[in-house]
Protein backbone atom coordinates (compact mmCIF):
# COMPACT_ATOMS: atom_id res chain seq x y z
CA UNK A 1 0.00 0.00 0.00
CA UNK A 2 1.42 2.97 -1.41
CA UNK A 3 2.35 6.09 1.77
CA UNK A 4 0.17 8.71 2.27
CA UNK A 5 1.47 12.22 0.91
CA UNK A 6 0.75 15.95 2.02
CA UNK A 7 -0.90 17.56 5.08
CA UNK A 8 -4.45 16.17 6.59
CA UNK A 9 -5.02 18.55 8.99
CA UNK A 10 -6.71 17.10 12.07
CA UNK A 11 -7.53 19.85 14.58
CA UNK A 12 -6.48 23.75 15.11
CA UNK A 13 -6.43 25.79 17.79
CA UNK A 14 -8.02 29.20 16.55
CA UNK A 15 -8.33 30.65 20.11
CA UNK A 16 -4.70 30.66 20.90
CA UNK A 17 -3.86 32.92 18.01
CA UNK A 18 -6.04 35.20 19.41
CA UNK A 19 -5.43 35.10 23.13
CA UNK A 20 -1.59 34.82 22.35
CA UNK A 21 0.97 36.88 20.55
CA UNK A 22 3.16 33.97 18.83
CA UNK A 23 6.63 34.27 18.27
CA UNK A 24 8.04 31.17 17.59
CA UNK A 25 6.44 27.98 15.73
CA UNK A 26 7.71 24.25 16.06
CA UNK A 27 6.62 21.40 14.28
CA UNK A 28 7.19 18.03 16.29
CA UNK A 29 6.14 14.25 16.00
CA UNK A 30 4.18 12.49 19.03
CA UNK A 31 4.97 9.35 20.85
CA UNK A 32 1.02 7.32 20.40
CA UNK A 33 0.09 4.37 21.08
CA UNK A 34 -2.30 2.89 18.19
CA UNK A 35 -5.57 3.56 19.39
CA UNK A 36 -4.99 7.06 19.83
CA UNK A 37 -3.93 7.06 15.97
CA UNK A 38 -7.29 5.01 14.69
CA UNK A 39 -8.80 7.79 16.96
CA UNK A 40 -6.84 10.98 15.19
CA UNK A 41 -7.07 9.20 11.53
CA UNK A 42 -11.27 9.33 12.55
CA UNK A 43 -10.22 13.37 12.91
CA UNK A 44 -11.43 13.69 16.59
CA UNK A 45 -8.83 15.77 18.77
CA UNK A 46 -8.92 18.57 20.48
CA UNK A 47 -6.16 21.15 21.50
CA UNK A 48 -7.96 24.19 23.35
CA UNK A 49 -6.89 23.45 27.13
CA UNK A 50 -3.66 21.67 25.55
CA UNK A 51 -0.10 23.12 26.77
CA UNK A 52 3.41 22.45 26.46
CA UNK A 53 6.42 21.71 29.33
CA UNK A 54 10.42 20.78 29.67
CA UNK A 55 10.98 17.98 31.83
CA UNK A 56 14.00 16.43 32.40
CA UNK A 57 15.24 17.20 28.62
CA UNK A 58 12.19 16.37 27.26
CA UNK A 59 8.81 18.12 25.66
CA UNK A 60 5.57 17.15 27.08
CA UNK A 61 2.41 17.80 25.45
CA UNK A 62 -0.31 17.65 28.29
CA UNK A 63 -4.34 18.67 28.43
CA UNK A 64 -5.09 17.49 24.52
CA UNK A 65 -7.95 15.39 24.26
CA UNK A 66 -7.88 12.28 22.35
CA UNK A 67 -11.03 10.79 22.47
CA UNK A 68 -11.02 6.94 23.03
CA UNK A 69 -11.20 4.58 20.18
CA UNK A 70 -14.81 3.32 19.25
CA UNK A 71 -13.86 0.11 18.34
CA UNK A 72 -11.18 -0.12 20.54
CA UNK A 73 -11.15 -2.96 23.65
CA UNK A 74 -9.28 -2.83 27.26
CA UNK A 75 -5.82 -1.75 25.27
CA UNK A 76 -7.65 1.96 24.63
CA UNK A 77 -5.78 5.05 25.64
CA UNK A 78 -6.38 7.73 28.01
CA UNK A 79 -7.79 11.06 26.48
CA UNK A 80 -5.45 13.23 28.29
CA UNK A 81 -2.61 11.53 29.25
CA UNK A 82 0.53 13.17 28.91
CA UNK A 83 2.07 12.62 25.24
CA UNK A 84 6.27 12.84 24.49
CA UNK A 85 6.77 15.44 21.95
CA UNK A 86 10.29 14.15 19.50
CA UNK A 87 12.19 17.10 18.76
CA UNK A 88 15.38 17.76 17.92
CA UNK A 89 17.63 18.35 20.74
CA UNK A 90 19.23 21.77 20.00
CA UNK A 91 15.87 22.99 19.73
CA UNK A 92 15.07 21.40 22.82
CA UNK A 93 16.79 23.62 24.74
CA UNK A 94 16.37 26.45 22.85
CA UNK A 95 12.49 25.88 23.70
CA UNK A 96 13.89 25.42 27.33
CA UNK A 97 15.97 28.43 27.73
CA UNK A 98 13.81 30.66 26.49
CA UNK A 99 10.53 29.65 28.20
CA UNK A 100 12.98 29.63 31.31
CA UNK A 101 14.06 33.84 30.84
CA UNK A 102 11.59 35.35 29.28
CA UNK A 103 7.86 34.16 30.74
CA UNK A 104 7.04 32.66 27.34
CA UNK A 105 4.79 28.97 27.46
CA UNK A 106 4.24 26.68 24.82
CA UNK A 107 1.02 26.27 23.15
CA UNK A 108 -0.16 23.35 20.39
CA UNK A 109 -1.84 25.47 17.52
CA UNK A 110 -2.84 22.44 15.08
CA UNK A 111 -2.54 18.89 14.86
CA UNK A 112 -2.25 17.24 11.96
CA UNK A 113 -0.73 13.67 9.51
CA UNK A 114 2.05 15.00 7.20
CA UNK A 115 2.83 11.88 5.09
CA UNK A 116 1.42 9.22 7.21
CA UNK A 117 3.30 10.55 10.12
CA UNK A 118 0.80 12.42 13.42
CA UNK A 119 2.26 15.90 13.56
CA UNK A 120 1.59 19.13 16.41
CA UNK A 121 2.66 22.35 15.52
CA UNK A 122 3.90 24.37 18.76
CA UNK A 123 4.19 27.97 19.46
CA UNK A 124 6.37 29.74 21.55
CA UNK A 125 3.59 32.47 22.99
CA UNK A 126 3.10 35.31 25.33
CA UNK A 127 0.22 35.84 26.95
CA UNK A 128 -1.97 39.25 25.75
CA UNK A 129 -3.84 41.24 27.89
CA UNK A 130 -7.64 42.40 26.97
CA UNK A 131 -6.22 45.57 25.69
CA UNK A 132 -3.90 43.82 23.34
CA UNK A 133 -6.31 41.31 21.93
CA UNK A 134 -8.86 44.36 21.33
CA UNK A 135 -6.17 46.50 19.28
CA UNK A 136 -5.48 42.66 17.00
CA UNK A 137 -8.99 42.78 16.34
CA UNK A 138 -9.39 46.94 15.24
CA UNK A 139 -6.29 46.06 13.12
CA UNK A 140 -7.77 43.06 11.64
CA UNK A 141 -11.09 45.26 10.42
CA UNK A 142 -9.25 48.41 9.72
CA UNK A 143 -7.24 45.98 7.01
CA UNK A 144 -10.53 44.27 6.03
CA UNK A 145 -12.47 47.35 5.31
CA UNK A 146 -9.33 49.04 3.28
CA UNK A 147 -9.23 45.72 1.16
CA UNK A 148 -12.55 46.06 0.61
CA UNK A 149 -12.78 49.58 -0.64
CA UNK A 150 -9.93 48.93 -2.93
CA UNK A 151 -11.84 46.17 -4.45
CA UNK A 152 -14.74 48.40 -5.04
CA UNK A 153 -12.35 50.97 -6.04
CA UNK A 154 -10.85 48.65 -8.52
CA UNK A 155 -13.81 47.23 -9.69
CA UNK A 156 -15.40 50.69 -10.58
CA UNK A 157 -18.32 50.28 -7.61
CA UNK A 158 -17.72 53.72 -5.48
Amino acid sequence: MPREKGRKLIAQNRKARHDYSIEDVFEAGMVLTGTEVKSLRAGRATLTDGFAQVENGEIWLRGVHIPEYDQGTWTNHEPRRPRKLLLRREEIRRIAGKTKESGLTMVPLAMYFKDGYAKVEIALARGRKNYDKRQAIAERESKRETQRATGRQAKGMD
